[in-house]
């Protein structure tokens, strides 16, 4: 099956947000804070969320504090398995009209799919944290609360 651009995009965006804004330890970062930064309606992250829990790749808090942190180290998290999480089965594409898109297109975009594919699997979370750090993007430092009065 062919991958989804849009969909695998959206899904490396959000795992490589909650790995800069959360990572792995204890802090979290929520839906909508994740929505926010990205530019997209939380509902529409949200099925892409649940996909990428469900493939063990984030891990979900619940409640007023709850949020999305990586399930596994950066290092341990390839590309592919993100693009394999939100593989949509439902919706197998449109098919090739025309005699030339069945002799010449879609074995073309088949072709295409599977040097992705192979590209996909070689990256990690920590490569694209790496490519952030080197555009100049810094991790926010997040400062512990204090309730002094």
């Amino acid at each position: 099956m062919l991958l989804r651009r849009d969909r695998v995009l959206m899904a490396i965006d959000i795992v490589l947000d909650v790995a800069f804004h959360a990572g792995r330890g204890g802090a979290v970062t929520g839906a909508a804070e994740i929505a926010e930064r990205l530019g997209a309606q939380r509902r529409g992250i949200e099925p892409v969320l649940q996909a990428l829990t469900r493939a063990e790749l984030l891990d979900s808090t619940r409640g007023p504090r709850g949020g999305y942190r990586l399930a596994r180290a950066p290092r341990a998290i390839p590309l592919i398995e993100v693009a394999q999480a939100v593989r949509d089965a439902e919706d197998p594409g449109q098919e090739p009209a025309g005699p030339l898109g069945v002799a010449v297109t879609a074995p073309l975009w088949a072709e295409l799919d599977a040097l992705l594919r192979e590209r996909l699997a070689m990256l990690t979370v920590a490569d694209l944290l790496r490519r952030a750090a080197s555009a100049g993007l810094r991790r926010p430092q997040t400062e512990p609360l204090d309730f002094a009065i």
